[in-house]
């Protein structure tokens, strides 16, 4: 299989039109657009009876006392860990590209709703859903996209892995909520083939892409 975007190229920084946040001079970082960003894929097995869509930022600080405190910067050395972005599952096989947008055009407080989706699809639950847990005007569920946001005082610059999974099966019977863990544990055993692409995003002013 391949994998392409219109949005940016294999290895290139994301535009901040695709963020959850921007940069800003002023106030280091502001609400992005958080727009999905376009994908088209091709060469699925001809078994292919869905194709499911993560993104997963592998480069999230494992320990979060410094992130985004004055005066102090997240070291590049510091264990990182896997953050989902994206949950886009039984997505049906005649489908082979998604618009720039087309599900997610904004920040939604509180989460954008689902899981049901277009195309018959359905969404999970992304990894913003903890990030908020504890904020009284953020905290919800986050269904479907949402775009980077990584710490601003971070060294490292962090990579955003689109993926399209071709399955061999129509829905995936996802045991509990529509978590990442619980997606791709349903995944085990029906990936027919898959393809990546990836993309590099900072809100550090001294980190380079």
């Amino acid at each position: 299989m391949q994998i392409s975007s219109d949005s940016f190229a294999d290895g290139a920084p994301i535009p901040a039109e695709f963020a959850f946040c921007a940069a800003d001079p002023v106030t280091r970082v502001r609400l992005g657009q958080n727009r999905n960003p376009h994908l088209a894929w091709q060469g699925a097995p001809a078994a292919t009876r869905s194709f499911v869509i993560t993104c997963v930022d592998p480069d999230v600080p494992g320990v979060g006392d410094d992130v985004n405190q004055e005066g102090r910067s997240v070291p590049a050395s510091l264990p990182r860990v896997e953050f989902f972005h994206w949950l886009l599952i039984d997505l049906p096989a005649t489908v082979n590209e998604i618009r720039a947008g087309e599900f997610s055009a904004d920040v939604t407080p509180r989460g954008k709703g689902g899981p049901l989706a277009a195309h018959g699809a359905r969404q999970g639950i992304n990894d913003y859903t903890g990030w908020f847990a504890g904020d009284g005007d953020m905290s919800g569920d986050y269904f479907g996209y949402d775009g980077p946001c990584p710490p601003w005082n971070d060294e490292l610059p962090h990579r955003y892995v689109f993926t399209v999974h071709a399955l061999d099966i129509e829905r995936l019977d996802v045991a509990g909520p529509l978590t990442g863990a619980a997606i791709r544990a349903a995944m085990a055993g029906h990936v027919l083939a898959q393809a990546s692409i990836t993309g590099r995003y900072t809100l550090n002013p001294a980190v380079s892409l």
